[in-house]
Parts: C-alpha cells; sequence; structure tokens
C-alpha cells in the first residue's frame, strides 16, 4: 500500500496562463467528417519505423495491419478507416524539418468498415504476459507525446518489480485540455484501463494524478476508481511542468530519480491518461490505437474544440473544421507552446504524438526582442531539473559544448520555463535544443569515425591475414619443389 508523507516542495516551474478556458468547458466533438485521404507515417513512436505488410491498391478494413512492429523498441501501425492503399512512399513529417518520411495514403471508402474484431469477456482472466502482447499489438504507445511503446513499459514493470504505477493527468501545457475532456467523459474507460495495466505489470497500486485547475475530471476520476481501493485520485498544484516525469514522481510518492536512473529503478513507472484509455479498448474491444482526442486553439481558431480525429488527417482539415483564420496565424504549434513544435505548414498529417494543434496569432506570441542579461536568475530559480540556464547558455554561445554538458545540458528536459520567465526574452531553450542536437551530431560523427577506423583495422588484419597465408602457401611451394627435386636427384642418382 501506498505510505503517506509530507509533500516534497515543487522545484523550479512557473505558473503560465492557461487558455484552457474556451475547450475545456465542452464536450468532446466525435462527428469530425471523414477524410478522403489519410497520410498514414510509419513512424510515430520511439524506435525503429513500421515495416509495411500491404501493397499499392489492396483493399483494406478499419482496424487492420498495415505494418509491422520491427523489434522490441518499435509499434505497429493500423488502418483508422477501410478503403484503397494509393501509394506507399516519402511525405513531409509533422516536424518543423518537415523532412519526407514513409508514409502510407489510404483513399477512404466512406464506409468505415471495421475488420472482424473479438472482445473479451473477461480480460482479468489473461496471463500479464498476454495483456502486453495484446497491447504492443495494438499500436499502443504513450499519448502524453513519448510515444514510447506501451507493452515495453508493460514488460519492464513485470521485470522490475514495479510497485506503484502512476497515471499522469496533469496536462500542465497551456491551451491543451484533450487529457481533461477524457477524464470527465470516459473516466470508467481509463480506470479499466489502469486496472487493466496494474493486471499486465503485476502491480497492485496506482496513482492518477490532476493538477487541481480541473476539478470536474478529478471528481469524475473518483468516482470511478472509487471501487477500487488500490487506485488512488489525488490532485496536485498546477504548475508548469508539473506533468514531467520526475516532477511527478518526486512530488507523489517522495522519491527522487537518480540521475541518469529510469524511474523503474526505483519502483515507479508513469502512463498517460490516454494511453489508459487505449489500453482498455484494446483488451476489452480488441481495438487497435486508430485515433486520438486532439486540442484545436488559439487566437486564429474561430471554433475551438477537442475533437476525435483519425491519425493520417492533414492538419489543414482540422483547420477547416474548426474555421481557423489563416491570415491571423502568426503560428502553428504541435503540441504546446512551451514544449511544442513550430511547423511550416497545415499539409502535414495528426499522428500518435499529436496531443494539440495551435494556431496563434502574433498578439499570443512572446516578443523576441532580445535584450542583454540582467543576471537576475530567474532562470536558474524555475528550472525543475535544478540547472543554471545562463551559465550553459553562455558556453554554448561561445562553443564550449564540452562545457555545457558538464553543467548539466543532458539534463535539460527543453520544458522552456527559462526562456518563459526571462525579463530579456534570451531565448535560451532555443540555445539548449540547438546543443543537445550538435552532441548528438558530434557523438554520432565520432561513432561514424571509431566505426570506420574499427572497419579499416579490421580490413588491414585481414588482408594482412592473407598476404601472411600467401606468404606461407608461397613458402611450402617453393619447399614441396625444393623436396620433389630432391627426390628426382636421388632416383637419377640410383638409376
Amino acid at each position: 500500500m501506498l505510505s503517506f508523507f509530507s509533500k516534497p516542495s515543487i522545484r523550479g516551474g512557473v505558473y503560465a496562463e492557461e487558455h484552457k478556458a474556451a475547450t475545456a468547458a465542452q464536450a468532446i466533438v466525435n462527428s469530425f467528417p471523414l477524410p478522403k485521404k489519410l497520410y498514414i507515417p510509419l513512424q510515430q513512436h520511439v524506435g525503429k519505423p513500421a515495416e509495411p505488410v500491404i501493397k499499392v491498391g489492396e483493399k483494406v478494413l478499419k482496424g487492420q495491419l498495415l505494418a509491422y512492429s520491427q523489434g522490441m523498441i518499435s509499434a505497429p501501425v493500423h488502418a483508422p478507416s477501410s478503403g484503397i492503399i494509393l501509394d506507399v512512399n516519402d511525405y513531409p513529417a509533422p516536424h518543423p524539418s518537415a523532412l519526407p518520411i514513409r508514409t502510407i495514403v489510404l483513399e477512404t471508402d466512406g464506409k468505415d468498415e471495421w475488420m472482424a474484431i473479438q472482445a473479451i469477456d473477461d480480460p482479468f482472466q489473461l496471463t500479464p504476459e498476454d495483456i502486453s502482447l495484446r497491447v504492443g499489438a495494438a499500436g499502443i504507445v504513450g499519448l502524453g507525446g513519448a510515444t514510447f511503446p506501451t507493452a515495453v513499459k508493460l514488460n519492464m514493470g513485470r521485470e522490475n518489480h514495479i510497485d506503484t504505477l502512476i497515471i499522469n493527468g496533469a496536462e500542465c501545457e497551456p491551451y491543451l485540455s484533450c487529457d481533461d475532456r477524457l477524464m470527465q467523459e470516459r473516466a470508467g474507460q481509463i480506470i479499466d484501463g489502469v486496472r487493466l495495466m496494474l493486471h499486465g505489470m503485476e502491480t497492485e497500486n496506482a496513482v492518477v494524478a490532476i493538477e487541481d485547475n480541473k476539478p470536474q475530471a478529478y471528481l469524475a476520476m473518483q468516482a470511478a476508481a472509487k471501487p477500487y481501493p488500490l487506485i488512488k485520485v489525488m490532485q496536485i498544484p498546477t504548475r508548469y511542468p508539473m506533468g514531467w516525469d520526475r516532477q511527478l514522481i518526486r512530488y507523489v510518492t517522495g522519491k527522487e530519480v537518480p540521475v541518469g536512473c529510469r524511474s523503474s529503478e526505483i519502483g515507479v513507472t508513469i502512463h498517460n491518461v490516454g494511453t489508459a484509455h487505449a489500453v482498455h479498448n484494446a483488451i476489452r474491444h480488441g481495438q487497435p490505437l486508430l485515433s486520438r482526442v486532439i486540442t484545436v486553439a488559439g487566437g486564429a481558431v474561430k471554433r475551438p474544440v477537442n475533437v476525435e480525429v483519425p491519425f493520417g488527417t492533414l492538419i489543414s482539415e482540422l483547420f477547416d473544421f474548426c474555421e481557423v483564420n489563416s491570415e491571423a496565424t502568426a503560428r502553428i504549434i504541435m503540441g504546446g507552446p512551451m514544449m511544442g513544435d513550430s511547423l511550416p505548414n497545415t499539409s502535414l498529417p495528426t499522428v500518435k504524438a499529436t496531443s494539440g494543434i495551435l494556431a496563434l496569432t502574433q498578439s499570443e506570441l512572446k516578443n523576441t526582442d532580445e535584450q542583454p542579461c540582467i543576471r537576475c536568475a530567474s532562470c536558474v530559480s524555475v528550472c525543475p531539473a535544478g540547472l543554471r540556464p545562463l551559465d550553459m547558455a553562455n558556453n554554448i554561445r561561445i562553443n564550449q559544448l564540452d562545457t555545457a554538458v558538464d553543467l548539466g545540458l543532458k539534463d535539460c528536459i527543453s520544458c522552456g520555463c527559462c526562456s518563459y520567465i526571462c525579463p530579456s526574452n534570451i531565448p535560451l531553450v532555443q540555445y539548449f535544443k540547438y546543443a543537445s542536437g550538435e552532441v548528438m551530431a558530434r557523438q554520432q560523427a565520432q561513432h561514424k569515425s571509431e566505426q570506420t577506423k574499427r572497419l579499416m583495422d579490421a580490413r588491414n588484419a585481414r588482408m594482412e591475414r592473407i598476404a601472411q597465408q600467401q606468404r606461407e602457401d608461397e613458402l611450402a611451394r617453393i619447399a614441396a619443389k625444393a623436396e620433389r627435386e630432391r627426390l628426382k636427384a636421388e632416383q637419377s642418382a640410383l638409376v
């Protein structure tokens, strides 16, 4: 059972303007018109991309497997609707770079016809291993943004003897309210998913953590969890980034995840409320992960909503549905404004990681006129990881990346608190994202160089062995020839 303790103080963080009211008070819209085409990327998760099992021209049904997972850290992809496979080709990814990735293009037939699926009357009769297998086969990944394959975390939970499962209902990013509405409207299904996850990990205790700015969600989840004493629903302070796993673990359990360690090593694992809902659908109803609730909001959105959308829907179709003013849109963001990605256009598909699409006006964007640092140390006080952002940024400016790493660059979670609070508008988080990418690129280059050297050394050693063998063979040939000549001379002497 969970023990009670005095709550630790919250490290860092900011009180960001919420901007949630426009969508949090409205019911989830389930009447989104089925797109004529769906663009389904094969890389919607951490790990290796899925590998197609279908062919161009093939007829598929809703829920049918389109691409299988490659290896343990991967996830399959399924058809969000019925129709014909038009193409399997490169298409721009929903990423700031919009670089092309392998994508399946599905032309829907308007029937939305399901494949034959089998529901389970009592899933708690399944073995924990079978729960994990079914979750993996359903293509479920972390829907809080990390997109790590859920089945892997369930297996790790069993292997590491996890004692506490935390369900993250914080949703601390401004504008986003999809998890809030999901908890208000589908609390029973989420709690059932939590119970199934506990069964799959062979764990008894779960805590659903919800920020205290979501009272209706808290009451709904509390009522749904009441029959199950081992599932606790608790309120946590509204403070960004309370949804960060280490911050949440520290506040809920009092445990600190050591640097360089996983939360499973201290007996805790975290899943998102949306993930628990997806587990319920997969195990109870045999439905793979095909869609998700997405928040569409921002000053340029005439009709802000939370809407359930099939994966592969283009953002442009979402914006048409929500009557977005394209002329007033200064920036398009996938996710929240603090940690989300700025997208170059709306011709990009929604994926499993798409929790929100924001169309922000210029007035909603922070002033970007950078001023000299006034040494106020605000960035230090708000950093949830306990870092010194300005010192790291100063070293990055002069290309001292190794020093920045020593100061904790790899522990930065790119939450954006430092940039948000900085009175001088210094884009600190941009420095850290650049530096992290540069460090990774250098490591990859070094790894490639080392690998090339190993290959060259191996080739040289192989060539030396071949040359040595040739020398030995030549010596053996000469010796054999000399022996033949000796024998021949002896025979001639006898004659």
